[in-house]
């Protein structure tokens, strides 16, 4: 442990004239956090104004115990920090033992500090002076079950990723070796095409033998297979398809074990869980995704739109002179942005509400066949799944949709009639109206 900020630790007293504004939490802390120390700056009241006390720790668990001694010592009530990578976890859990701190985890891109004065110790000192007159925000942070829950559905995404790789890598083999597989059957690794591998690697080449294998509906597929199954596949390709299939199987057998140890952790979520289910494009896993990222206590959220912001799946606001620059999505949580886009993927193939606001925006901003148009509409509709995940968890009820013609009812007939006559006016058309019978 080494005292800075004066000699031999002793507090520094702050000027009356540094205390302009009005102090609303006395005694407070900020922390700099890096992997091997934190710099710890503690502002409290003095004789002649603030006074500050700067040291440094080392990120060893016993040295943040002597730190959040230290601390409780001072009568410090509430501390702040940034979120830096994963090294402020252990910082926090040391804080949050006491149980009388008030541990803020800020956003670092909201507390800057000022370019070309950038040290330790002024970073530390630039959050407390922050926190003392009630300018930080704390960052949302998850009780211990979600943050194991939420550890096992990441992982299990990331998995999920590594065997679509290593699929991809075992066709690259096989491409190599002149098979065609993959150009034929829609499932590079289904049960027809998984039994044409294995006789590959066993040493089987004859592509009628090959073909013959196909399985269900792929039997119709029979003659391009055994143009696909001819090529130039050796012992070295059969090696390296062996290897590609062992990785896949144990992928597969750790995806398996990670989602039963989700489906034992969310059963005292099963309810919300249920209600989740009863939307458009969020099924099981979505739902299990959605409660171990969020939980079900919607308090920190004030609204659905403060839930999309923080997820990431709103427009962006970045205005000057009056123009708008950009409305560009801002960074939120990834793992949740992509569970959502992917829901909305499956909500907008479902007739009802959703798929009409879908095929609305997609006119809107450009046709179907704008893939621009296309994106921005799925981005929307998932900020719209959003909105109604927080109305479930906040209400506690099951979702009911509006129906496919929401949109039809809620527009005005006579104001849509008007507006196609003007139109066809417009064109040069004469229009007389007659009610069909």
């Amino acid at each position: 442990m080494i005292c800075v900020g004066s000699a031999g630790g002793t507090p520094r007293v702050l000027r009356p004239r540094e205390a302009v504004v009005e102090i609303v939490h006395s005694r407070v802390a900020g922390i700099d956090v890096h992997k091997k120390q934190v710099t710890v700056a503690v502002r409290t009241p003095g004789k002649r104004g603030r006074q500050q006390q700067v040291r440094r720790y080392a990120t060893f668990y016993a040295a943040l115990r002597e730190l959040t001694a230290w601390l409780t010592e001072l009568g410090v009530t509430h501390v702040a920090m940034e979120a830096t990578g994963i090294y402020w976890r252990p910082v926090w859990h040391a804080l949050a033992e006491a149980g009388s701190l008030e541990v803020l985890v800020c956003n670092a891109a909201h507390v800057k500090n000022v370019p070309g004065r950038k040290t330790d110790v002024g970073d530390a000192a630039w959050l407390a002076e922050l926190l003392e007159v009630g300018l930080l925000r704390g960052s949302f942070t998850p009780p211990e079950q979600l943050v194991a829950m939420r550890d096992l559905t990441r992982y299990r995404a990331s998995l999920v990723h590594e065997r679509t790789r290593e699929i991809q890598r075992l066709c690259k083999v096989l491409e190599d070796g002149g098979i065609k597989l993959d150009s034929v059957a829609s499932e590079p690794l289904g049960v027809s095409a998984r039994l044409m591998i294995e006789a590959l690697i066993a040493g089987e080449r004859d592509p009628q033998v090959l073909a013959a294998m196909a399985r269900g509906r792929l039997r119709k597929k029979i003659p391009d297979l055994a143009q696909a199954l001819g090529g130039r596949f050796n012992d070295h390709h059969g090696l390296m398809c062996q290897l590609h299939l062992d990785h896949i199987d144990h992928l597969a057998a750790a995806i398996e074990r990670v989602e039963a140890e989700v489906e034992k952790m969310i059963v005292p979520f099963e309810l919300p869980r249920r209600r989740l289910c009863t939307i458009p494009g969020i099924a099981g896993r979505v739902s299990a995704a959605i409660i171990s990222e969020i939980g079900v206590d919607m308090s920190w959220f004030p609204s659905g739109a403060h839930l999309a912001s923080w997820i990431g799946l709103c427009p962006g606001n970045h205005e000057s002179a009056g123009k708008r620059k950009t409305g560009k999505t801002r960074k939120g949580n990834p793992y949740l942005k992509s569970v959502f886009v992917e829901a909305a993927w499956s909500a907008v193939r479902v007739d009802g509400r959703l798929k009409a606001r879908y095929q609305r925006l997609v006119r809107r901003f450009g046709g179907h066949r704008n893939q621009v148009a296309i994106k921005k509409a799925i981005v929307a509709i998932a900020h719209t799944l959003c909105v109604i995940v927080w109305h479930i968890l906040h209400r506690g009820t099951d979702y009911r949709d509006l129906g496919a013609d929401f949109y039809l009812r809620r527009d005005n007939p006579d104001v849509r009639k008007n507006h196609l006559v003007r139109q066809l006016q417009e064109l040069g058309y004469s229009v007389e109206l007659t009610l069909a019978a």
